[in-house]
């Protein structure tokens, strides 16, 4: 079974066409602009996502000069917005899961934080669909339903009015024992679960679609973090996953059992097949990317292609720190009013040393999330699978082996996320039984092994974790 995978993405919207045997015979690239407003927020224009899903759709399908025989959808995640069922037009912008604008909906809602961690699996942060939501409604409109992007792209597509089990747990609303939305979480946020889509599998049909051409089925269907989970294979317990790309976001596999995390990440849906389920525990560093950018902004990398260039002229940061908290501190930490800081730079500073301490400050914030998803787990990570753009930094990749003391393992291809979706989409129109049969085991394009000693590793997180401390203490939990 052929198909197409649709990626909406933060900065682009990606199309691969998917042939029998898992191999990709297209590709196409739709961009897409995030707007950065003051006061914390970013927004996209949800009809350029649109457009962007329908350009490289088509486009795709069109240098691979084949059919295809359904189709599958990756999204944002905790992106939201209003819109209208009967028309589907948007009633507002897309809010994007960089936007921290909720902290006050979270502040209000500080005595109830337990009992939503204890019913969701999330902690109560701004970073999840559930606070943004409340506050459109507060701020921008009363009208229409407002939903997650998934939600109205489907609508847009097929009519449905669904959103995956995977997707909504992704919202601080949906019980993560019965998968289904929570009453009480519902209304501590001010929403009504009958006006929220129906929760449905992530492997099924739930319409057809002409947006691309000939009417074709949509049989895949899941948040985009999750679908790189299946796309790298991360199918038993304990496999894990880091995706580094605007941000980083490390997932692990936790089998079949929902779980509370009990150091500080995430729990959430892996996937859902009929009435089973996989579940996964996460975390996430806010800018990744968005750190790279920010040092091309400042004028100490001429371009992001530069960063082994200019990071790798010197042995290490030089006694430099970074803590590239550019969007607040996520997981352990969840602290979102947290900013970034700069230690450490004496009178031999030079901006290669600044860029390499960029570089290990988010190296350490994902050897953090991997400790945690150890100790929620009982055993220790033994390697670290990885995909996304910045995997093209030599220099990250053996910095996060260093850091980690572990193998890590580079994707064979910089679509994991999409290869995902494909492979729920073939399994939702029927082809195979279980993922193992419709996802394609690659040996790694790369592989990093630790270079520096154990103790080496341990004094430069000891120092990276003592800024964030600091870091801490300085925070009031405002953002100003």
């Amino acid at each position: 079974m052929r198909v197409l995978a649709i990626d909406q993405g933060t900065s682009a919207t990606k199309a691969l066409v998917v042939g029998d045997d898992g191999a990709v015979l297209a590709t196409a690239e739709a961009p897409v602009a995030p707007v950065a407003i003051p006061g914390g927020g970013v927004e996209q224009d949800p009809e350029q996502l649109w457009e962007s899903v329908c350009r490289a759709g088509r486009q795709a399908l069109s240098v691979a000069g084949v059919g295809v025989d359904a189709v599958g959808l990756a999204n944002q995640g905790e992106t939201v917005l209003a819109w209208d069922r009967a028309s589907g037009d948007p009633l507002s912008a897309a809010i994007s899961w960089q936007d921290r604008r909720a902290v006050a909906v979270c502040d209000g809602l500080a005595d109830r934080a337990d009992q939503l961690t204890r019913t969701t699996g999330l902690p109560l942060d701004p970073y999840f669909a559930a606070p943004k939501m409340s506050w459109l409604r507060r701020h921008v409109t009363n009208e229409g339903v407002v939903t997650t992007s998934d939600s109205w792209l489907v609508h847009r597509l097929t009519g449905a009015f669904v959103s995956d089990a995977a997707t909504a747990s992704r919202t601080l609303l949906l019980d993560l024992d019965r998968r289904a939305w929570s009453p009480d979480a519902c209304h501590a946020f001010g929403l009504e679960p009958d006006d929220l889509p129906q929760v449905v599998g992530c492997a099924q049909p739930v319409g057809r679609t002409d947006a691309f051409g000939p009417s074709l089925a949509v049989s895949g269907l899941i948040v985009d973090q999750q679908a790189a989970l299946v796309g790298e294979h991360c199918l038993a317990r304990g496999d894990a996953k880091c995706t580094y790309g605007t941000g980083a976001f490390l997932l692990a596999n936790a089998g079949p059992r929902p779980l509370r995390s009990t150091s500080g990440l995430a729990a959430s849906v892996a996937w859902q097949l009929g009435p089973e389920a996989a579940y996964c525990v996460d975390g996430q560093v806010y800018a990744a990317g968005t750190a790279i950018a920010w040092l091309v902004g400042w004028g100490l990398l001429g371009r992001a292609e530069d960063l082994d260039a200019v990071g790798g002229s010197v042995p290490d940061a030089g006694g430099v720190t970074v803590v590239p908290a550019l969007n607040g501190l996520g997981a352990p930490w969840w602290r979102p009013g947290a900013r970034a800081a700069v230690e450490g730079i004496g009178p031999g500073a030079e901006p290669a040393h600044l860029v390499r301490a960029t570089v290990e400050g988010l190296a350490a914030q994902v050897a953090a999330l991997v400790r945690s998803v150890a100790a929620d787990l009982g055993a220790p990570l033994t390697r670290l699978q990885v995909d996304g753009g910045l995997t093209r930094s030599r220099l990250l990749m053996q910095t996060q082996a260093d850091l980690l003391q572990m193998p890590v393992e580079v994707a064979e291809s910089p679509n994991a996320t999409a290869l995902g979706v494909a492979a729920l989409a073939r399994l939702g129109g029927g082809e195979g039984r279980i993922l193992a049969d419709v996802v394609r085991a690659t040996a790694p394009r790369a592989r990093f092994e630790p270079a520096i000693p154990a103790a080496e590793a341990a004094d430069r997180l000891g120092r990276f974790e003592a800024a964030v401390a600091r870091l801490l203490e300085r925070d009031d939990g405002s953002g100003r």
